[in-house]
């Protein structure tokens, strides 16, 4: 995984908040792939939580990616200049904060060589509010915004300057020799591509329980056993382009797209109320069936490796 001038190889990766979620499975998948790992979160007992992480990661990760490895070696850090010294790759994974983001962004690039690149995992905030402080090397901060769990989904969204930045090609062309598949923004946007698809389901999902429509339980029901099913196969535009029949998407649009925008006029955007919250955690709550978070996150997991698996051929 070498990379011509002016970046160096990536060798070592500082993670950022390692001993949350989302870095811990950065971390795990970083040092499956034998890099060095320099893990730096305030939060005590880190090296037990990003340890013990990597421990339960690492036999799905040895199923994706068996060729992988030896694995890397895991150090340790409280301060992130710390661990970014030397570091050829920085992933952030602080609190969803602006102002926090901005200033250990700014941190980040003042102590890391200008040929090493810092990527930010932001679900949500525009890489030029985040970056706005990086006067030494800003070209090189970009977005690397994950879907969790990293360490298993290959989706990473990429968002540098411009989307032919050299940082942004440079990451796109190493995640894949991590497994991953980046897409690269065309423009900043609140959300990037997965969450404000995300967030326009999520809202509907709520709309439907505030209005009576449907209980927590269906409406997750009605989404894992139609739509997830098939936006695991293809995306939301070319199933449409099926739905056209032999026409495809011209046909589609010219005689179904009217129906699509009724239903596009009848979303609402329910208000968050505290009465409506309650009737959304009733339902989850029901809807769990007294399963734990763990006991999902591994019934999650195990469905995602088998289904990922399944379409490379896998068994």
């Amino acid at each position: 995984m070498s990379f011509s001038a002016p970046f160096p190889p990536i060798r070592s990766v500082a993670v950022l908040g390692a001993a949350g979620v989302v870095g811990a499975s950065w971390g795990a998948l970083f040092a499956h792939y034998g890099l060095e790992v320099r893990a730096q979160d305030p939060a005590p007992g880190l090296e037990e939580r990003v340890r013990s992480f990597a421990a339960r990661a690492e036999p799905a990760l040895r199923a994706l990616a068996p060729g992988a490895g030896p694995a890397g070696r895991l150090t340790f850090h409280s301060n992130p200049a710390e661990a970014a010294a030397g570091a050829d790759w920085a992933q952030e994974c602080a609190p969803e904060r602006v102002d926090v983001k901005r200033a250990l962004l700014a941190e980040l690039d003042r102590a890391m060589s200008p040929g090493a690149i810092i990527a930010s995992s932001t679900s949500a905030l525009l890489r030029s509010d985040i970056a706005a402080d990086c006067a030494c090397h800003p070209e090189r901060v970009i977005v690397a915004h994950p879907f969790n769990p990293p360490h298993l989904l290959p989706l990473v969204e990429l968002v540098g300057p411009a989307s032919d930045a050299p940082a942004v090609l440079r990451a796109a062309e190493w995640l894949r020799g991590l497994g991953k598949h980046p897409v690269i923004l065309r423009r900043e946007a609140v959300g990037h591509i997965a969450n404000r698809l995300n967030s326009s389901i999520y809202r509907e999902a709520v709309s439907l329980v505030e209005q009576g429509i449907a209980s927590v339980e269906d409406v997750d029901a009605a989404m894992v056993h139609g739509p997830g099913a098939r936006w695991a196969v293809l995306g939301p535009h070319l199933l449409y382009h099926l739905g056209g029949g032999p026409g495809g998407i011209r046909h589609y649009l010219a005689h179904l797209g009217p129906s699509q925008v009724r239903r596009w006029a009848d979303l609402r955007t329910p208000e968050l109320t505290e009465e409506l919250q309650a009737r959304v955690i009733e339902g989850v709550e029901e809807a769990a069936r007294g399963r734990t978070i763990e006991g999902l996150e591994a019934e999650r997991d195990a469905a995602i490796l088998a289904l990922l698996l399944a379409r490379r051929g896998g068994t």
